[in-house]
This record gives C-alpha cells, sequence and structure tokens, in this order.
C-alpha cells in the first residue's frame, strides 16, 4: 500500500476522533497515538487538536504538548498564540512568542500583530518595544497589519509620540491604522487630537468604519464638539448603517454630554436594542442638564423593562436628583442601595451623592452624621458638597469644620486656605485669618489670600459621572 495513503488515512482517522473528542481522557489517548505515529508536527492535525483542547478548556495541554517538542511548526505556534490572545490568555501567548525565539522558530506575519495584541492588553511596552524591533530587523515593517499592531500597542500604553512615530513612518495606512491614532489619542484624553486626525482621515479619502465612529463619537462627548458629533450622526444616516447598541449608545452619550439631551432621547427611542449602557447614557444625560424628574421616570421605566440597573445607574440618577432638589426621591433611592435592592452596596460616589443631596437641602447635621458613620475616610469631594452647603446655608460653625478638613486632607491646595480665610473674615475673625496666611507661608504657597474667590460643587457632578 501507497505511504502516502496510509498518513492520509491515519490523519483522517485522527481527525474524527478529535472531532468526536469529549473528554481529557479521550484527548490523552490521541496524544499519545499522535507521538506513537510520528503526528506531533503534523500542521494539519495541530489546529483541531488545538480547538480540542479549546473546547474541554485543556488548553495548557496544548501548550505543554507543543512546546515538548524539539522545533515546532511556526504554523502550529501561530495558531497557538492567536488562540490564547482570543482566549485573553496573554501569558501564556508570550511565554509561546519566548520560546520561538529561544528555539530559532523564526516568528512570520502572521505572529506578530497577535502577539503584539497581547503585550497591549498587559499594556508591556517595554518588551513590547523588543518585538518592534525585531519587526523591523525581519523587514515587516512594511506590513500593514503588523504596523497597526504596533499602533494599538503604543496607544493603549499612552505612548502617543512612539504611536505618532509609527504611524509616520507607514508606507501604507488603511482604516485601521486611523482608528488607532483616534483611540489612542482618546485614551490619552486628547480629545481634539483625535477630532484632528478623524478630520485628516476624512482628507485622505479613507472611508471610516463603525468602530472609527465609536471613537470619535467618544471624543466628541468629552471634548464638547457638538458639530462635529451631529456630523457623524448625519453621516450614519446617509449611508443608512443599522444603529446597533454600542454606535447607538455612543450617539445617546455624546449628545448628553453636550447638552442635547432631548436628541440624545430621539436617538434612545429609535433604537432596537438597547442594553444598561445605552441606558445609563441616557440618564447621565439628563443628570447633566439637572432633569431629575424625567431621569427618575426613565429609572423607572428602565427597571419595568427588565434591564438591571448597575452601580453608574445609580449614581446617574442620584446626581439628577441632586441638581433638581429632589430629596426625598434621592433619599429613597439611595436608601433601596442600602437595603440591598440591588446586586450591588453603596460605593465612594453613592455616599458622595447623598452627601451633596442632604447638603443641598440644609439638612446639614443629617449629612454630617453619614460622612461620620462611613466605613472609608470621608473624601475632598464629599467634604468640599459640605461646604457648599454650609456656605449657601450661612452655618458658620461647620464651614469652618469642613474647611479645615478639606485643608487636612490636600494640604497642597491652596483654594482651601483661601476659603478657610474668608470665612474667617466674613465674621471679623482677623487673628485667625493671620494664622491661614501663616500656614500657608510655612507650606509654601504663595497665592494672595485677598484676591480669590472659590466655588467647591460646580464639578462635583461631572467628577461622579466621569
Amino acid at each position: 500500500m501507497n505511504p502516502s495513503s496510509n498518513l492520509h488515512k491515519t490523519v483522517t482517522t485522527i481527525l474524527n476522533f478529535l472531532q468526536n473528542c469529549k473528554t481529557s481522557t479521550q484527548l490523552n489517548q490521541i496524544q499519545a497515538q499522535l507521538i506513537l505515529q510520528n503526528l506531533s508536527s503534523n500542521t494539519n492535525i495541530a489546529p483541531h487538536f488545538i480547538t480540542t483542547c479549546q473546547s474541554l478548556g485543556l488548553l495548557d495541554t496544548a501548550l505543554q504538548f507543543y512546546t515538548h517538542l524539539e522545533k515546532p511548526h511556526v504554523f502550529i505556534c501561530n495558531t497557538l498564540i492567536q488562540t490564547f490572545c482570543r482566549h485573553k490568555l496573554h501569558k501564556d501567548s508570550i511565554f509561546l512568542y519566548t520560546h520561538m525565539n529561544k528555539n530559532s522558530i523564526w516568528p512570520n506575519k502572521y505572529t506578530f500583530p497577535f502577539v503584539l495584541k497581547s503585550f497591549a492588553d498587559v499594556r508591556d511596552i517595554v518588551r513590547g518595544s523588543c518585538v518592534h524591533c525585531q519587526v523591523v530587523k525581519m523587514g515587516y515593517d512594511c506590513d500593514v497589519y503588523v504596523m497597526n499592531s504596533l499602533l494599538n500597542l503604543y496607544g493603549s500604553c499612552g505612548d502617543m509620540v512612539l504611536c505618532e512615530r509609527v504611524f509616520d513612518e507607514m508606507p501604507e495606512r488603511d482604516v485601521v491604522s486611523w482608528t488607532a491614532m483616534i483611540s489612542g489619542y482618546r485614551e490619552a484624553r486628547r480629545f481634539d487630537d483625535a477630532l484632528v486626525a478623524f478630520e485628516q482621515m476624512q482628507y485622505a479619502g479613507v472611508v471610516p468604519n463603525r468602530v472609527t465612529m465609536v471613537n470619535a463619537l467618544s471624543a466628541c462627548a468629552s471634548f464638547g464638539a457638538i458639530e462635529m458629533g451631529v456630523w457623524i450622526h448625519d453621516f450614519i444616516r446617509r449611508n443608512e448603517w443599522e444603529l446597533d447598541v454600542k454606535l447607538g449608545t455612543c450617539l445617546v452619550d455624546m449628545y448628553g454630554k453636550c447638552g442635547k439631551v432631548q436628541e440624545g432621547l430621539t436617538v434612545f427611542e429609535s433604537m432596537a436594542e438597547k442594553n444598561v449602557f445605552t441606558w445609563n447614557a441616557l440618564l447621565k444625560g439628563f443628570a447633566l442638564a439637572e432633569s431629575g424628574q424625567q431621569a427618575v421616570w426613565w429609572f423607572c421605566r428602565m427597571q419595568e423593562t427588565g434591564i438591571k440597573p448597575d452601580v453608574i445607574t445609580l449614581i446617574s440618577v442620584l446626581c439628577a436628583c441632586v441638581h433638581s432638589g429632589l430629596e426625598q426621591l434621592g433619599k429613597c433611592i439611595f436608601s433601596s442601595i442600602i437595603v440591598g435592592k440591588y446586586e450591588f452596596s453603596p460605593n465612594v460616589k453613592h455616599y458622595a451623592c447623598m452627601i451633596d443631596l442632604l447638603a443641598r437641602s440644609g439638612s446639614l447635621e443629617h449629612a454630617l452624621k453619614v460622612m461620620e458613620a462611613l466605613p472609608i475616610e470621608p473624601t475632598v469631594s464629599m467634604w468640599g458638597a459640605f461646604l457648599a452647603g454650609c456656605r449657601t446655608h450661612g452655618r458658620v460653625e461647620l464651614s469652618e469644620l469642613a474647611a479645615w478638613k478639606l485643608v487636612e486632607l490636600a494640604p497642597d491646595n491652596s483654594a482651601y486656605y483661601i476659603m478657610l480665610s474668608n470665612i474667617y473674615a466674613e465674621t471679623s475673625r482677623w487673628s485667625d485669618v493671620e494664622k491661614v496666611r501663616m500656614l500657608m507661608k510655612e507650606r509654601g504657597l504663595q497665592k494672595d489670600l485677598g484676591s480669590s474667590s472659590l466655588e467647591l460643587d460646580p464639578q462635583l457632578v461631572q467628577d461622579l459621572l466621569a
């Protein structure tokens, strides 16, 4: 009988066994046959063996099996690396890449994108840069897929200088390249640069995809670029893109953060599918617009539709209650978290909302009791909200207490010393004013006490919803 025919028959038999393999015992028997039949390095069998290991939750078996071979084929190594990367087993992906280099198994252009993705996801820019060196040495710096992976690495690690350098040196750029730049700028909170890159992409004649638009809309939301956000929305409509959950949610978020909550509501109501993030984006918009009644109404509607609120949902609704003066509703919502109605306990932001709500309404003793009973040390935001309430309601003694707490928590922030000095000056306590002045001088804070006024509270809602 023809040896090649025998080999084909054996391979086919093993592939059938792999297809029907249901247990680790069966897998071990197949593994034994691969060794006996000298088929451990067979590139037809390897992908199926790896897939079977994956389905049984035994990828470590595949890793041990192939790394114990004298020199597994690069195709097998690539298949393993891709599988590890897709399942977020980045440690194994990186280990195998290191193993390849130690054993002179030279990577190719199919190896690098997934290895670089693993380094990007674990934010390891140092070893990722070493891979970059190997990419250049092996001549793969002209491959757009490899270079896009490098852009993702540097962008994910926040090094936009290197990211820009790689981008500028690329002989070819596609939509993924531009999107990686926009995403990197957005992650680095360089929202204006993200939008400039988005415009340059249009001039270059590169058509954006959904991922591009999600990142551009996020930059618009954070930068307040409503005109660009509206243009993107028009582009989506002109091209008759389906408004899926991710894209729709970004539009709702963009309109809400840019002060166009009703436009966001229109998008929200047009969406066929919504998730908790979509609802949260809508509720954040109402909170920023200080539309407490609407926020509470839609919060109730959310629960009626069967969507479970999460931590962010309750922060958004509480913020809306705070800034709309809905004290009783806010108290009821906060109490529902305390008694365990939801699958989480209140966190520091929930408590900050509650303290702000009580302070604004004048329930200052109650707010102070809440802070004293906290399982953690009250934060600067909490004392800032409390101080703002004390000032509004003319409670000098409590204002003094809060201002001193802020000085203790942030001793390098001159604004809190100024507020404390102003409190003393308003009650003609000039000796105390001088004490604060001397304390500032001792701590090297130079700002003139008499030239500044301070509003502690306006940024609290933005901080809570960030």
